[in-house]
């Protein structure tokens, strides 16, 4: 198929996430990818700036992870999870344990990143309600979290500023309290911590679990906090008997700096959500670990069992990819190249700071992110970057950057310098 009738079929028939089905957005048509770059079938090339939503750490047709995949494929490609396991499984769910703090002995292997929160907000119910305290059914949530797109997911994202404030009325509702201003480096004041306090006291009792995304908050704004914070909120759990959720979906695996982002404070969550980077971008696959203690209270319950069965639950070669995508990234410095890339994002971006409608710059770990001032236009900025050589996606006021680890300095330069040109000219047109 010609890359003309590719895409009049796209336009025709296929739509897009987060995009209108009768005037979309500006869609580029995708021959191959290696590395850090994508080929469209025009036969541009552009440095990969997205990771593939954060997904492809180590870049595109690794020969290890395809390795991996065709391995698998001689055995079997998918058998159901239940009544059955298998090697790959059992091997990813070992190492996730091993990996992860200590408290945390339970893994179970869910499709996506929005299941992954899902079947972490209903462990967190059925572990109440086991105990006699079906009262507990609510969540604690900040103000700019981002947890995905499910319903239960939708519930506790921002509901003011974020993508399902549409939905507010039929969703359940759940406590937020403000995101904390203590940014990543600074101490976190009372006035941070103040507000959480307040609401456990007063609705403690009504509280099943506070979810957050540990120090980086993702899609709903791209803020990092001081992990003081996060220690604050382990204690005021802690002290409320409230089980803490830590969403790792976008910083597991080391897009932080830490191999996870709650390593910055030194806690364990009660359960944790994984995705996204755990297959290196190649399937679709997410884990829900808890501790021990969670798992047999919640299975002393009524049902017995965890109430949740996805059909594609630890299927093999989403399991060996992400053996081989884990494996791929503890046999290298990765700490030392994230930091690599962390200076020169932080470098390559702070040009943007001296631009007139520019909000603030700011970098941790592989994520760099410029906020303007006002949203972008989708309609006009997409197409320059393009022009310019690099696939960056941007989201509402935010124009960010988490390439893949595997990126070189050369392409990495390229890829700042031209997001530079991009908002010059964007905010200067």
């Amino acid at each position: 198929m010609d890359s003309a009738t590719l895409l009049a079929l796209d336009r025709q028939h296929v739509w897009h996430p987060y995009a209108a089905a009768d005037n979309p957005l500006p869609v580029y048509a995708v021959a191959s990818a290696r590395g850090s770059t994508l080929q469209l079938a025009d036969g541009r090339v552009l440095i990969d700036g997205m990771s593939s939503w954060w997904s492809a750490i180590h870049g595109y047709n690794h020969p290890v992870l395809n390795a991996a995949v065709e391995h698998q494929l001689q055995s079997m490609a998918h058998v159901m999870f239940g009544g059955l396991t298998h090697g790959p499984a059992v091997q990813l769910a070992t190492t996730l344990v091993e990996l992860t703090p200590q408290p945390l002995q339970k893994v179970f292997l869910a499709d996506s990143g929005s299941v992954a929160v899902e079947v972490a907000m209903k462990m967190a119910l059925q572990y109440w309600q086991a105990q006699g305290h079906a009262g507990r059914r609510h969540f604690v949530s900040l103000c700019g979290g981002y947890h995905g797109d499910t319903f239960a997911a939708m519930s506790v994202c921002d509901p003011v500023t974020g993508m399902h404030h549409l939905f507010g009325d039929i969703l359940a509702k759940q406590f937020f309290v403000p995101r904390p201003a203590c940014r990543f480096g600074e101490p976190c004041t009372d006035d941070d911590i103040a507000p959480l306090r307040r609401l456990l006291a007063e609705h403690g009792k009504q509280v099943a679990g506070v979810i957050l995304e540990p120090v980086v908050q993702g899609a709903g704004g791209m803020w990092f906090y001081s992990p003081e914070y996060l220690q604050q909120v382990r204690s005021l759990c802690d002290e409320h008997g409230v089980l803490l959720i830590a969403d790792e979906i976008a910083t597991g695996f080391g897009r932080s700096g830490k191999l996870f982002a709650c390593e910055h404070a030194g806690i364990a969550p009660d359960i944790l959500c994984l995705g996204k980077a755990m297959t290196g971008g190649y399937l679709t696959l997410a884990a829900t670990l808890c501790t021990a203690q969670v798992a047999s209270t919640l299975c002393s319950g009524e049902a017995g069992v965890l109430m949740h069965g996805p059909t594609f639950m630890g299927n093999p070669l989403a399991c060996s990819v992400a053996n081989a995508s884990i494996g791929l990234l503890l046999s290298q410095d990765w700490q030392a190249n994230v930091a690599r890339i962390e200076r020169q994002l932080r470098a390559g971006l702070q040009p943007a700071a001296l631009l007139r409608g520019i909000a603030g710059v700011r970098v941790l770990g592989a994520i760099g992110v410029v906020e303007l001032e006002q949203p972008v236009d989708m309609q006009r900025i997409q197409p320059m970057f393009v022009e310019r050589g690099i696939w960056i996606r941007p989201f509402g006021k935010l124009v960010y950057a988490m390439p893949p680890f595997v990126i070189s300095d050369e392409e990495l330069q390229t890829l700042t310098s031209n997001m530079i040109h991009v908002l010059g000219d964007y905010l200067h047109d």
